[in-house]
C-alpha cells in the first residue's frame, strides 16, 4: 500500500458527536476520491479510547483483505447505516463457510463476531456507510492477522479474488 494515501480522517474532538448531513456528504466524497474507495472516520476521540467507534464510507470495489481480531477481547460489531454489503466468514483455510446479505433498514443490518473469525466483506450500494464498534484501545501491530492465503492490498491478485468473492454473491 503506498503511504502517501490518506486512510482516515482525523478524529472527531469534542464532547459530543452528532452525525450530520454534512459530515456524511464530506466522507462519502473522500470515499469516492480515494484510490481505496473507501474512508474511515474515527469518531472515538483517541486511539486509545475502550472503545473504538468508526464510521466507514465505502464504495464497490473496494477491497478488504479477509482478516482476524486475534486479541481475546476483539469482539467486533458492524451495523450497515446506508447501502449494502455482503459480510463472508472463512474457514482456516481460505474456504468460504457463510456469506450475510446486509442492507440498512432491514433486521439484517447488524452483524457481530467474536475473536479469531476470518472475516471480510464486498461493497454492493454506492455511497455505503457502516459504523463498527470494536474494543480499544487500538494498536496496529495487534489489532487484525492478514490471510496468507488471501492477496494483499494494491495488488492484480486482490483485484482478481475481489472478483471471485464478487461471482460467489451471484451464486447465492
Amino acid at each position: 500500500m503506498s503511504s502517501n494515501r490518506t486512510l482516515a480522517l482525523k478524529n472527531f474532538n469534542g464532547e459530543v458527536f452528532y452525525l450530520t448531513d454534512e459530515i456524511l456528504d464530506a466522507g462519502i466524497e473522500a470515499s469516492r476520491e480515494s484510490p481505496r474507495k473507501r474512508m474511515i472516520y474515527p469518531i472515538q476521540r483517541s486511539q486509545d479510547d475502550l472503545v473504538q467507534r468508526l464510521i466507514n464510507f465505502l464504495q464497490p470495489g473496494t477491497y478488504i483483505r479477509p482478516h482476524y481480531h486475534p486479541l481475546k477481547h476483539a469482539t467486533e460489531t458492524i451495523h450497515v447505516m446506508q447501502g449494502s454489503l455482503v459480510f463472508f466468514v472463512f474457514d482456516d483455510d481460505g474456504n468460504l463457510k457463510d456469506g450475510y446479505y446486509v442492507e440498512s433498514g432491514m433486521a439484517g443490518s447488524v452483524i457481530d463476531i467474536v475473536p479469531g473469525v476470518w472475516h471480510n466483506f464486498v461493497v454492493l450500494s454506492d455511497d455505503t456507510v457502516i459504523i463498527e464498534f470494536k474494543k480499544g484501545p487500538y494498536d496496529a501491530a495487534t489489532d487484525k492477522v492478514f490471510a496468507e492465503w488471501a492477496p494483499e492490498e494494491d495488488t492484480p491478485e486482490a483485484i482478481e479474488y475481489l472478483k471471485m468473492l464478487e461471482d460467489a454473491i451471484s451464486e447465492q
